[in-house]
């Protein structure tokens, strides 16, 4: 008999129970309420797993509370919110995303994974995979952006990092991804709120990402606060049940997010907690987060009919399983075998990720900056903001630890005269500082201005209806612009922020979103020009928050937009385009596409399409750029976007560089849900479009065409 099998056959109702019971320890708030005398219910067997808690010692008081005082001595599960590091903080997810990485993405969550098992933690609450094209939302940072191709690598590099080859080697932690699914089409940005989007929209937006981590092995799944069509995800059947356990396969834990379970009677389709508590089971959600819904009220349940023991021992033989996978039931206490992490390499790590990171927005020929440049006034209530540097979710990161862009600069520039001042609060409408601050501008040669959104305006329970810049700031920018004293912009936010027309006032701007410990060196780096900029965006800026949601993947109208026609798809008073699409991204010096070529225009169903494209690096700046390959299906039984991303990829160039990148088109590149929603793969012309961003302006093209008939020669 398996050890799950003995265990199953020895516990009573209520220490089954409590093995789907998560409860939080505090030493983090993330919810609106918390559960008392966890102590007492751990030694009950009322508890399953607790979350919140971290460090070698609480850990293993609380796990040795499982161990020798409950009566089945079952260990607990450690979770936590590691979504960009744990002791030493990486850029946040959105930011990272921009660097188009996957061995980076990789390489930051092994490292925040090491760090947090070395501190007891043995399941993340990571990664997000929320696809998001709504500024508004908060949690936009925390996730890949607005494409469902990149979140589906992302989903697989993070679920690499985090759990590694094995979950029972000491370094892994068990990754849960969230939030299954549609958590970023909240209506209005709004956390928590509805979300409408179709079926067509779920299989070609929302599902692929969480199917590609479903397919990396990840060990747990959370399901969205939001409801779908009027069924919240924490009771929906149809992709908890239908689509994840029985179309996808996945046997891993299901868990609920923060009292998600309790909520259904506030989403209308429970009446009372039993009832909600039976509606998730039934759903196929093994863990309750917080609300002790399932302790306490799946028994009534039981014995009402809503529920049958089977399902009960089945979410209880699912969360027994992620423990015996992570070798807990033999070493509870492994934390103490983790070797301690090397910290300079961490911290390596989290500059060179930092600084790949950045998005160079624009650059008048501001930047890096010149040896003219002696005296440098770096101004802006993000300047010397240790906290800020962090974002949201930055779990046991401590603000004293990073370093800020005013002491970067200083760091990187010793001979220089760099003077500081505020000029403005970060949230407050009061602009007394700004005279001071002008001030200061002209009696310098170059402006560094630090603006932006506090850490805690991004994140969850953090959505802003209007996302431009806080409080007096956009006063205080264009004061100092006025001063006519060159000015670079640095934006730390979680989000893309309407700034007007500071983009083309500023002499340069860079989207440094919140980078974590090493920001402010990362950030002189590139200032400097030590470093030459390399992200691009993972999502579409918009010019004027109208135009929200606003992505380049977008579906052609009947009547596209003409400016000689005002009844085309357009606005009175703002162009549709974006202020900075997709893809966009600057760096020093410049690079150039040419030559695309196929091996062939006409392929048949079996058959592969090898690409090929010339880059050239002009200029005296070795650089990385990310080249993307679109497709276009210009007629099809169904309308497809105006573009889809199908592949990136990276290449480093030296000056005068000219290298050739290949790739290969597979059937699986032209593969869409069909009218049925079932994936078809349908014959006709193509239109490969290859370019440095998703500007149509930019794009190279080429033609190709799918044969109806295999190739039978």
């Amino acid at each position: 008999m398996s050890r799950i099998d003995a265990l199953l056959r020895a516990m009573t109702l209520t220490e089954k129970l409590g093995q789907l019971n998560l409860v939080t320890a505090n030493q983090a708030i993330t919810g609106p309420s918390t559960n008392a005398a966890i102590d007492t219910s751990i030694r009950a067997g009322e508890v399953g797993g607790v979350f919140n808690l971290w460090g070698r010692e609480a850990v293993s008081a609380t796990q040795r509370l499982a161990i020798e005082e409950s009566r089945l001595r079952i260990p607990l599960l450690f979770g936590l919110d590691v979504l960009h590091g744990h002791r030493t903080i990486f850029p946040a997810p959105l930011a990272e995303t921009g660097a188009f990485d996957p061995d980076l993405w990789t390489r930051t969550a092994r490292a925040a994974a090491q760090e947090a098992a070395e501190d007891g933690v043995s399941l993340t609450f990571a990664p997000m995979l929320d696809v998001c094209r709504d500024p508004r939302w908060g949690r936009l940072i925390e996730g890949p952006g607005e494409d469902p191709h990149v979140a589906s690598i992302f989903a697989q590099a993070k679920v690499k990092g985090f759990q590694g080859w094995d979950l029972r080697h000491p370094g892994a932690v068990a990754a849960t991804v969230k939030h299954f699914c549609a958590g970023g089409a909240a209506t209005a940005g709004r956390d928590y709120a509805a979300a409408d989007v179709s079926a067509r929209q779920l299989r070609e937006i929302y599902l692929p990402p969480f199917r590609a981590a479903v397919m990396a092995g990840c060990a747990a799944i959370m399901p969205a606060f939001n409801s779908i069509d009027g069924l919240p995800m924490t009771a929906h059947i149809a992709l908890l049940r239908d689509y994840l356990r029985n179309e996808l396969g996945f046997d891993g834990v299901v868990l609920s997010d923060y009292t998600a379970i309790q909520e259904l009677i506030e989403h209308g389709v429970a009446a009372d907690r039993v009832e909600a508590a039976a509606l998730a089971l039934n759903a196929g959600v093994d863990m309750d987060m917080v609300s002790d819904a399932y302790l306490e009220n799946l028994p009534d349940a039981l014995a009402r009919g809503l529920v049958k023991q089977e399902q009960i021992d089945a979410a209880v033989r699912r969360v027994l399983a992620l423990k015996e996978k992570l070798g807990l039931f033999d070493e509870p206490f492994r934390i103490a075998t983790v070797d301690a992490h090397n910290p300079e390499a961490a911290h390596n790590l989290a500059r060179d990720s930092a600084r790949r990171s950045i998005t160079l927005l624009t650059n008048h020929n501001m930047l890096p900056i010149g040896e003219n440049m002696r005296r440098i006034a770096v101004i802006g209530p993000l300047a010397d903001a240790h906290m800020e540097m962090l974002g949201s979710w930055s779990a046991a990161g401590r603000a004293e630890n990073s370093v800020t862009i005013l002491e970067g600069l200083k760091a990187a520039l010793p001979m220089h005269d760099i003077v500081h001042t505020e000029g403005v609060s970060l949230a407050w409408d009061d602009d007394r500082g700004v005279a001071e601050a002008c001030e200061l501008a002209r009696s310098a040669d170059l402006v560094v201005l630090c603006l932006g959104e506090a850490a805690y305006m991004s994140g969850e329970a953090a959505c802003r209806a209007t996302p431009d810049l806080p409080g007096a700031q956009q006063q205080l920018a264009e004061a100092v612009i006025a001063t006519e004293t060159p000015c670079v912009i640095a934006l730390t936010c979680g989000r893309p922020l309407m700034i007007g027309d500071l983009a083309e006032r500023a002499g340069a701007l860079i989207a440094t979103w919140f980078l974590g410990d090493m920001a402010g060196h990362a950030i002189a780096d590139v200032l400097t020009g030590a470093f030459n900029p390399c992200a691009r965006l993972p999502i579409t800026w918009p010019r004027a928050t109208g135009q929200i949601p606003i992505f380049y993947a977008q579906r052609s109208s009947g009547r596209p937009p003409d400016e000689t026609n005002p009844f085309t798809s357009k606005y009175l008073d703002t162009p549709v385009t974006p202020l900075f699409p997709f893809g966009h991204g600057l760096s020093y010096g410049a690079a150039a596409l040419e030559n695309l070529r196929l091996d062939k225009e006409i392929f048949f169903a079996d058959e592969k399409i090898s690409v090929a494209i010339d880059v050239i690096c002009s200029g005296k700046y070795a650089r990385r750029e990310t080249i993307f390959f679109f497709l276009r299906d210009p007629v099809a039984s169904v309308a497809r976007p105006v573009m889809e991303l199908k592949h990136w990829r990276q290449i480093d160039l030296a000056p005068g560089d000219r290298k050739t990148i290949s790739l290969t088109l597979g059937v699986e590149d032209f593969v869409f849900p069909g009218v049925d929603l079932k994936p078809t793969a349908e014959p006709g012309a193509f239109d490969l479009l290859v370019g440095f961003s998703a500007a149509p302006e930019g794009l190279l093209r080429a033609s190709l065409r799918r044969a109806m008939r295999p190739n039978t020669a």
